[in-house]
């Protein structure tokens, strides 16, 4: 058995592991990434391969690394597909978008960790936490190409995705970690990528579709004028095969993809709820995906990811620097990411736990009523307002649907006072209680108001 140490132990090779990992060693710290791939199939990921911001993403790996996977830049806008409402709305995206190859910006990501002093340890499958007495996490045990390996570190960072089997292993009891973790907080994926013979006519577009039951989404996402990434998204209470034959069902019915050629296969799972109240315990941060980092009304994750390694990577260095890797001392690491986009994923999440209690056809009638450019505040700003011209122009295109747009607005009010209350995120594991107590007060309002079944 071969025992490494290190300062740092990442655990998966994804955004927020790379970003994580390259933050730290840029600062000088020894640190590697356990990934349970091996090196040729690594950042090779089931995604919608959109990708949004990256102008702004963190300076740690620098975007010319990045762009070589970026095959369609000349998306601007949602298109989505209403068949029952027999209506196609076109909705703008704020800021950059492209769409990318998945498992090139992979290799890209890791190389230029590589590049900057990370190790990469593949093929290597995690089996177990290590703690001390009084809890602190000290490394992981592991085995590298089928051989048990002890990793010893002052920190370890899990980027290990969804439903990580690491806070199954590790013991949070007497932290902060959030631990109210289920399955119906998260969604099932599947994609395949599609060669189609002729150009389609909405590459500059990502297309959404409804499934004709509430608990799924198609996507056709354009990589070129003919290769399209088509996807399915549905909660993890779904039997997967009948939505999946919703996709398939789809795409022989659009004559764009007859003659199509399916390319690439692939799953996964990923968190349609809020970020974590605390990704932190002694010794440990989670990242990305493991920390329910992803905007939960679009499944977008890769930019909340980025950011939630550079925060991550950061406050890791300051610890191991301090000699002091304490909730307290990893604290800010929560703060930045809630300062930063998971307030505002928390209150999208309400309009997730208004959907399940609203009727698709009601709820697709709706926003088949709405102004397009409202509709994108509410999808990526967790919040809108309309003048009240607007309004009255929504208010007479969506006659018949008025008790759903009054449960809509006062779910929003609810959703703005949420809003609100993440503006005031604690500021030290002590007083995260008091702030808990009252966001669950706001919850339960919200399940009340909406009539859904309370989420967590």
């Amino acid at each position: 058995m071969s025992i490494d140490e290190y300062d740092v132990v990442v655990v998966g090779a994804g955004t927020a592991g790379c970003y994580a990992a390259t933050t730290i060693a840029n600062e000088g710290l020894d640190v590697v990434v356990l990934e349970r791939k091996d090196e040729e199939e690594a950042g090779h990921i089931a995604c919608g391969d959109a990708l949004k911001g990256a102008d702004e993403f963190p300076e740690a790996i620098p975007k010319d690394r990045l762009e070589p996977a970026f095959t369609n830049t000349g998306v601007d806008h949602g298109r989505f597909e209403i068949p029952k409402e027999d209506t196609v709305l076109d909705i703008p995206v704020p800021g950059e978008l492209a769409v990318i190859d998945r498992w090139e910006y992979g290799r890209r990501i890791i190389g230029a960790s590589a590049d900057a002093g990370v190790d990469f340890h593949y093929d290597t499958v995690v089996n177990d936490v290590r703690q001390a007495e009084d809890g602190r996490v000290t490394g992981i045990d592991a085995r590298r190409h089928g051989d048990r390996a002890t990793y010893e570190a002052d920190l370890v960072i899990d980027g290990a995705g969804s439903l990580s089997l690491l806070q199954d292993k590790a013991d949070f009891e007497g932290t902060t970690f959030d631990t109210n973790v289920r399955y119906s907080q998260f969604c099932s994926a599947y994609r395949e990528i599609v060669e189609v013979p002729e150009p389609v006519d909405w590459d500059d577009a990502l297309v959404f579709k409804p499934t004709e039951r509430a608990a799924g989404y198609l996507w056709y996402f354009p990589r070129t004028a003919t290769e399209i990434n088509a996807g399915l998204g549905f909660q993890m209470n779904e039997e997967p095969m009948k939505l999946v034959e919703a996709l398939k069902r789809d795409l022989r019915d659009r004559p764009e993809f007859e003659g199509a050629e399916v390319r690439d296969k692939l799953g996964a799972a990923l968190p349609t709820r809020r970020p974590y109240d605390s990704a932190v315990a002694p010794g440990y941060m989670a990242v990305g995906d493991a920390a329910g980092h992803v905007n939960p009304t679009t499944g977008g994750g890769i930019a909340g990811a980025a950011y939630a390694g550079k925060y991550a990577g950061e406050q890791a260095v300051k610890a191991v620097s301090d000699g002091d890797v304490s909730e307290e001392n990893l604290w800010r690491y929560n703060t930045r990411v809630m300062d930063h986009f998971g307030g505002r994923y928390a209150g999208l999440d309400v309009y997730n736990v208004l959907s399940t209690a609203i009727d698709v056809d009601d709820l697709m009638g709706l926003l088949a009523s709405l102004p397009g450019e409202k509709l994108a505040e509410a999808l990526y700003e967790g919040s809108t307002s309309m003048s009240f011209g607007l309004k009255l122009k929504a208010a007479v295109k969506s006659f018949g649907y008025w008790g759903t747009i009054r449960n809509f607005y006062q779910t929003k009010s609810l959703a703005d006072e949420l809003l609100s209350h993440y503006e005031s995120y604690p500021t030290s594991p002590a007083a995260m209680a008091n702030w808990t107590r009252e966001r669950d007060a706001i919850m339960d309002r919200i399940y009340e108001t909406t009539g859904a079944e309370p989420k967590y």
